[in-house]
């Protein structure tokens, strides 16, 4: 059987010396390799680890029910979420009533550019919403994501520079491999019939789209909220409110 990596996480009753050593003796003896290992969160451990049998998953499990100084929270195979929490030691706040929304803050970055990284090493159609305020990350993310996940990103609308609105790309542009940045209000508010009928060939392809302002792109245009497989939300502080009516006017300027 290929070898596959596991996510186990445990809460911690009682840290007595040599608690994780034998847990590390436990896996070792089962030959089960531990790939990561990091705190997370208050007295909570995680761990990546590896194996070629699942029943040995299964038997370490149940085994460690048995240990009276830790309860075993999770056990599965690892989610982005489970892998960044080891690797960053906290979990990424995530939206209690849309699970499908994951928040980060402007000194959280290097976590979301970590977090963009990893989505878009996923092959396939996949469509991820970034909402925020100007100036406060968003484009920079992308791209550094994307240099992250070893892939090329072509701007299909931006101001980045100036406004841009692309009516046709090239070939080498057109991979599905690459990840498409799509600004949703110039895409939408500026957008002409050459461009629409453009990104409508990209949202149909079976390839990464990450769409800037996705309430106003849904608003605007034929998409709606369940073409979205992620939404993003950046902001400057935790309690900063997101409001496009403050910088959407000089979006609707003529051209």
């Amino acid at each position: 059987m290929e070898s596959k990596q596991w996510y186990m996480e445990y809460k911690i009753h009682k840290n007595r010396p040599g608690l994780l050593g034998d847990i590390a003796s436990l896996l070792g003896m089962l030959e089960v390799n531990i790939m990561t290992i990091n705190g997370v969160e208050d007295r909570t451990r995680g761990m990546l680890l590896q194996t070629d049998d699942d029943e040995k998953i299964e038997l370490l499990g149940k085994m460690l029910q048995k240990v009276d100084n830790i309860t075993v929270n999770k056990l599965r195979t690892p989610t982005i979420v489970d892998i960044l929490a080891v690797r960053h030691g906290r979990y990424i706040e995530r939206d209690s009533d849309d699970r499908k929304t994951f928040r980060f803050t402007r000194d959280e970055l290097g976590i979301l550019v970590d977090f963009l990284g990893e989505v878009f090493k996923r092959d396939g159609n996949q469509v991820i919403g970034l909402r925020g305020m100007p100036r406060v990350g968003k484009t920079e993310s992308i791209i550094a994501g994307s240099v992250c996940s070893n892939k090329r990103w072509t701007f299909v609308s931006s101001t980045l520079l100036r406004q841009t609105v692309r009516s046709q790309l090239s070939e080498d542009e057109m991979q599905p491999n690459n990840i498409f940045i799509i600004d949703g209000i110039v895409s939408t508010i500026r957008s002409n019939e050459k461009h629409y009928g453009l990104l409508q060939e990209i949202m149909a392809m079976p390839s990464t789209k990450v769409i800037e302002h996705p309430d106003i792109f849904i608003k605007e245009s034929n998409y709606d909220y369940s073409h979205f497989d992620i939404i993003v939300e950046l902001r400057n502080t935790p309690d900063e409110e997101i409001s496009y009516e403050s910088f959407t006017a000089h979006y609707t300027d003529d051209f």
